[in-house]
């Protein structure tokens, strides 16, 4: 806090008329696991100061990991000459004072740090990354269609600190500590053939972490996919699993991002107030939720977050545009970007299984494969892993196939969410179904 306090009022000394200073630290620890023994351990820490300077009605912004008090000074003073050479940007200016957050003092706020975090050992967090691959491994022996080839793994915990402050008086301050396991299994069949998976959580909280099962449902993933079948390509319902159901919703909401509106580069331009989606869709960001993934206070400058509708029964609600941006358009300004975004419940289905009942028959999609999509018109070509459904119930994996078509008329197809999203993401998207989607074998 001091040093930060101290480099403000050092640039506004030496010449800036306005700034704004984010001090960051990370600390992470992580442990690596192959075939059930420990194969690395790393630790890794992380400062850096960040200036945004404000010279003369010129703008730079400037970083530094750097953070021994006279080295910082040179370093402002270098920044602030170096401003003084660029262009005039009357649209660069500090967010309006009532905007800015008010109640983000000590960090905590959000219930996102955990002490268990201090306390924890070398041993323990061996025994956390190790004990999961004992798991997959039991279920492993279990089979006779099957067998595990290679099991890799990756425990981890980390904190996250950062404080900003600016000209105007901000000082918001966020903190939070991460847990985190992942593993990915390949197996192999009967035949020689072998199918990969992986599985994965996190939380901010360490009893909250679901480690236990993670190495086995890896395992069982990749072994669901044994005996993949082709099938005709031509419309089909589309299933979307909740682990991966965020590519198709974060397009929508890069296309409501300012960068995007302003470069003319988003499907979405002139969209703010228009029903453009269903009427059973509604999409909420919920930044202030206790204990979260991915809530926060403020954005990067400071910026209060609030709870609002980002689709509301079809209607584009919001933008997002920083002060730069909407000066730019002319426009009121907002957040800078989603926070904690949570797509409502459709079609009365609380799981997937629900899900898959109300589709009938059609494809689930568990995982995508490379392809792209085209931010000015919408339109978009994935290719998809997955199984064919028939009435309800899962029938064989498919091999290899490619869904194309456009947001908007894809959104306008929906027929289910469910609520089982996963806590451990920041984007609440839970299993979704849309009708007369394109697929090609």
């Amino acid at each position: 806090m001091a040093l930060s306090r101290h480099c403000l009022a050092f640039a506004l000394e030496a010449g800036a008329h306005k700034a704004r200073i984010t001090l960051t630290k990370s600390l992470m620890n992580l442990t690596g696991v192959l075939n059930g023994e420990v194969d690395k351990v790393a630790l890794a820490l992380d400062r850096s100061l960040q200036l945004q300077l404000f010279v003369d009605g010129r703008f730079g912004t400037f970083s530094s990991n750097r953070l021994e008090q006279n080295e910082l000074e040179a370093f402002i003073r270098e920044s602030i000459d170096t401003v003084r050479m660029l262009e005039a940007d009357a649209c660069r200016q500090l967010p309006a004072p009532e905007r800015l957050v008010k109640n983000a003092r000590t960090g905590m706020e959000l219930g996102l740090y955990d002490p268990a975090y201090e306390s924890l050992t070398s041993e323990e967090r061996r025994s956390l990354a190790l004990e999961s691959c004992y798991f997959g491994q039991a279920k492993a022996r279990e089979e006779t269609s099957w067998k595990l080839i290679s099991e890799e793994g990756e425990y981890s915990d980390s904190v996250f600190d950062s404080l900003t402050l600016d000209s105007q008086g901000l000082e918001a301050r966020h903190s939070e500590t991460s847990f985190e396991i992942g593993y990915e299994s390949t197996v192999e069949d009967a035949e020689g053939n072998r199918f990969s998976s992986y599985w994965w959580d996190a939380s901010p909280k360490l009893q909250a972490l679901q480690w236990k099962g993670c190495a086995e449902k890896a395992c069982l993933r990749a072994a669901a996919q044994i005996g993949p079948k082709e099938i005709p390509g031509g419309k089909y319902t589309l299933i979307v699993d909740s682990e991966c159901a965020s590519k198709l919703l974060t397009p929508v909401l890069n296309a409501l991002g300012g960068s995007s509106l302003q470069q003319k580069n988003s499907f979405l331009t002139d969209s703010l107030g228009k029903k453009l989606f269903p009427e059973c869709l509604t999409v909420m960001d919920l930044p202030l939720t206790q204990g979260d993934t991915g809530c926060r206070l403020f954005d990067s400058e400071g910026v209060a977050t609030r709870e609002r509708a980002i689709i509301d029964k079809g209607v584009v609600n919001t933008y997002f545009l920083n002060t730069y941006i909407s000066n730019k358009m002319g426009m009121e300004p907002t957040v800078e970007d989603a926070t904690r975004v949570k797509v409502l419940p459709v079609g009365g289905c609380k799981t997937r299984e629900d899900v898959l009942r109300k589709a009938g028959d059609g494809i689930l999609v568990t995982g995508f494969n490379g392809g792209n999509s085209n931010s000015a018109t919408g339109n978009f070509s994935y290719g998809i892993e997955g199984f064919l459904v028939k009435e309800g119930k899962i029938v064989h994996p498919v091999r290899e196939m490619l869904i194309t078509g456009n947001f908007l008329s894809l959104w306008g197809n929906l027929l289910a969410a469910a609520e089982d999203a996963r806590p451990c993401l920041s984007k609440l998207i839970p299993t979704l179904a849309f009708t007369n989607v394109d697929f090609s074998a």
